[in-house]
């Protein structure tokens, strides 16, 4: 998939979506470099693909900062972020929702891509060449019910991409995210029962998302074939999207 070797960091890439992003990137090429904050998962999974791992928060600058240092030491500049990393939070009505489980999601999930973005853009453009893919959601696009935290979240995420995405238009750098309807991983784990039987009743293919269906989309988008694209949204939702 790309003419070069290049250097790929993939954040939550320890387990779920992020896991299976970073093997498909793996298995076509890439250099590999997972971040994530749970350093026993991240062993195994860097065990498992043979990439480097770096131990970091993305809610952290000085953690992205020196996540950063270690994975370009190691494996030289990074070419592509896939910004995954996130929590879906609790399932309460929006007046019942805590504030601290409110703000919790939007530092990782909002906040921790915007921190990702900012900290690897100025290579990016120093080279002329990059290739950022934010996971959003199709929460972002439509608003989950009982999930008011997560979907501002990753509305803001798609935000992001936009504004992102026409600053660097004229530079070798695309950025675009990616909404998934629900994929089933282990974020399914924090989710309710009633939750997870509405997400699947809205997927008109009666089912739920693989995370290496996802992981085929992003390996294009992070590609040199996505070219003429930037800025963009691109759905993997099973026929849910409806815009």
């Amino acid at each position: 998939m790309s003419k070069m070797r290049r250097v790929a960091v993939v954040t939550g890439g320890a387990r779920g979506l992020g896991l299976a992003i970073a093997r498909y990137l793996s298995n076509n090429g890439y250099h590999i470099a997972i971040w994530d904050r749970d350093s026993a998962a991240l062993a195994s999974a860097a065990h498992a693909l043979g990439c480097h791992a770096q131990a970091m928060d993305v809610t952290d600058p000085a953690s992205i900062a020196a996540a950063l240092s270690g994975t370009e030491a190691a494996l030289g500049p990074v070419d592509i972020l896939v910004a995954n990393a996130g929590i879906t939070g609790p399932n309460h009505l929006a007046e019942d929702y805590p504030v601290e489980a409110w703000r919790q999601v939007i530092d990782i999930d909002l906040t921790g891509v915007f921190l990702c973005n900012r900290a690897v853009l100025p290579g990016m453009r120093a080279r002329d060449w990059g290739r950022i893919v934010n996971i959003a959601s199709i929460a972002g696009k439509e608003g989950n019910p009982n999930a008011v935290a997560y979907s501002a979240a990753k509305a803001g995420v798609i935000g992001l991409t936009k504004s992102i995405g026409k600053e660097t238009a004229t530079t070798g750098i695309r950025v675009n995210c990616v909404t998934p309807a629900a994929v089933e991983t282990e974020l399914f784990q924090q989710m309710t029962a009633e939750q997870i039987a509405w997400m699947k009743s809205k997927i008109p293919m009666g089912r739920f998302g693989l995370p290496e269906e996802v992981a085929a989309l992003v390996g294009w988008l992070a590609s040199d074939a996505c070219s003429f694209s930037t800025g963009a949204v691109f759905d993997c939702s099973g026929g849910r999207a409806t815009y």
